[in-house]
């Protein structure tokens, strides 16, 4: 195979840069960005480590407001983020919360982000969290509030039950009292409450008792909770906050995720914060700034992204990779026949029709275990094995004139690991000088701990046979003669993200239509569907864009398998 059929521009000097240039400038401006918005008016951001039940570790952020100092104590916040997130899920509230005069502790549930394991264990860290945000001499111990979102709400009710006497309000968002996680609700307890439910929440079934999110003032469990036998009036205070009995219920128009993206639910939850905890500025609670910080951690994971790219491009230009350097020749397909339409429908539609069933079987018969520990993880790995499977058997319906350019494995793996160790430094340096990952709402790239970086060697070699037998056949059989590499782009997009995109579309439009799922028995996996988007379409993005280099799609197989096992690994609760 021929190395010199390149892109014209492929060796100058300014090509060579441009990518590694541009990426480490758009991490730097997203970077800062997000700094100065989490930091303005003098907060401080501090990582803390502290003890836990049986000498756990656990992890949080504090923002600490400039008022908070040992002579004038501030009112705490423990705010808690839900099932499968991180602190820094919570950063929009802490934000805003800061910004008042309350000093936040945003908690990593146990067996999440930095915590120690397992995940559902010791009240979710809830009491502990408490504990030691009462200890700190810059916080007012009688003048405090909880936050929680979904089974964050859980945590900071069992917090709640657990001191009794060590809180005066409480926020759940998006979630609710009662078994199996916490205690019945009751006109008195807990103290204060301010349930915060989107109208389109996807869990109204399993938080409240209804079908519809948009029907929960109907809930007899809620109005147990509110002491009203008629349905709980929105934006109406019931009982007595200097009784302590206290009831608000609140409805943003939006999504259970959706409530970490909008202004109205962090807003319900500061209105409260304001009549219910003394000491906080009087700052209108329309008046947010969170959303620049989000679009600060956008722009730097766009960064991230763009970042290795311009290594991988960079580095091929070396002399110890540049033998791995080539333009692909021919195709697989001189054209788009009847039988390439099928195919490459069915590559994009069965991926999702096998979503729901196999993250329930895997769930089932591939419970969490030393070797295996995270659950969600043990889900998507069933899930891409069996489509890597499907997919080579409908690739063997199409016949492919193509040969791949022969990849030397062990230096693809080199320059492999090269590209993702620069985009690892970064991630690296973004925490140390700015206690910042690079996210966008709940997708997020944070740095693996040591017990996530021994997990994730071990899921490694799964999702690695996932990305080589679904690339391979991405590029030797369904290539097309004479398609540009713009639209090789665009084909490999809708084949790897296209289906789940539709799907989507298609279930939430159902959701905001009739207040339902097309698919209501799956909330928590819709969800996690999201994420395949952004996730599939950079591997789309990734595995073109170095095949277009090299003529080979073992690089970039090698490439998503590192960063795709790193995303999910230090993203996901681990239970064992």
């Amino acid at each position: 195979m021929s190395t010199n059929n390149q892109t014209p521009n492929m060796d100058s000097n300014l090509s060579k840069w441009r990518g590694f240039a541009g990426g480490g400038l758009l991490i730097l401006v997203g970077c800062l960005l997000a700094h100065f918005v989490q930091t303005s008016a003098g907060i401080q951001i501090k990582e803390v480590r502290f003890s836990g039940t049986a000498g756990k570790t656990l992890s949080g952020l504090l923002y600490i407001p400039a008022n908070a100092t040992p002579s004038t104590p501030a009112p705490g916040i423990l705010a808690v983020h839900g099932y499968i997130n991180s602190r820094e899920a919570q950063s929009g509230f802490a934000i805003e919360y800061a910004r008042r005069g309350y000093l936040v502790l945003a908690l990593d549930q146990t067996g999440h982000g930095y915590s120690d394991g397992p995940a559902f264990s010791d009240g979710f860290g809830g009491p502990a969290a408490l504990a030691y945000l009462r200890s700190l001499d810059l916080v007012d111990p009688n003048n405090i509030g909880l936050e929680g979102h979904s089974m964050g709400g859980w945590a900071v009710l069992v917090a709640a039950a657990t001191y009794p006497e060590g809180y005066q309000a409480i926020v759940l968002e998006g979630s609710s009292t009662g078994p199996p996680f916490a205690a019945d609700g009751t006109p008195q307890w807990p103290r204060n409450l301010a349930v915060v439910f989107s109208a389109y929440d996807e869990f109204s079934e399993l938080m409240w008792g209804t079908p519809r999110a948009l029907d929960v003032a109907n809930s007899p469990k809620l109005q147990r909770l509110f002491g009203t036998d008629a349905p709980v009036a929105a934006n109406k205070t019931y009982g007595s906050i200097e009784q302590g009995n206290a009831r608000r219920l609140t409805q943003p128009p939006v999504t259970h995720p959706g409530d970490h993206l909008s202004r109205v639910a962090i807003a319900d939850s500061l209105d409260w914060f304001a009549i219910t905890l003394k000491g906080g500025k009087p700052l209108e609670s329309h008046n947010q700034i969170w959303m620049y910080k989000e679009l600060g951690t956008l722009i730097a994971l766009v960064g991230f992204v763009t970042l290795m790219l311009g290594t991988f491009h960079l580095l091929l230009q070396t002399h110890y990779f540049e033998h791995l350097k080539a333009w692909p020749q021919g195709s697989a397909q001189p054209t788009r026949t009847a039988r390439w339409w099928v195919v490459t429908i069915l590559l994009a539609v069965v991926p999702v029709a096998t979503f729901f069933p196999l993250f329930g079987w895997a769930e089932k018969w591939v419970p969490p275990s030393t070797w295996l520990p995270q659950t969600v993880t043990n889900q998507v790995v069933i899930w891409a094995l069996a489509n890597a499977a499907m997919g080579w058997a409908l690739l063997k319906l199409l016949k492919s004139d193509n040969n791949l350019k022969g990849s030397t494995w062990l230096t693809s793996m080199l320059l492999a690991l090269a590209t993702v160790a620069v985009g690892y430094t970064a991630v690296l340096l973004a925490d140390f000088l700015f206690l910042l990952d690079f996210r966008f709402w709940f997708v997020g790239v944070k740095a693996l701990s040591l017990a996530q970086l021994q997990t994730a060697l071990i899921y490694l070699p799964l999702f690695g046979l996932y990305f080589v037998l679904s690339l391979d056949g991405l590029y030797s059989t369904l290539s097309i003669q004479g398609n540009s590499p713009r639209g090789l782009y665009f084909t490999n997009l809708l084949i790897l993200a296209g289906g789940f995109v539709v799907f989507l579309l298609v279930e939430y439009g159902f959701l905001f239509a009739t207040g339902r799922l097309l698919t209501p028995s799956e909330p928590l996996n819709t969800i996690i569907m999201i994420q395949f988007v952004p996730l599939l379409s950079v591997v789309a993005l990734i595995s073109t864009f170095t095949y277009q280099r090299t003529a080979s799609h073992i690089p970039g197989a090698f490439i998503c398998t590192l960063l795709i096992t790193w995303y999910i690994v230090a993203g996901q609760a681990t239970q064992a």
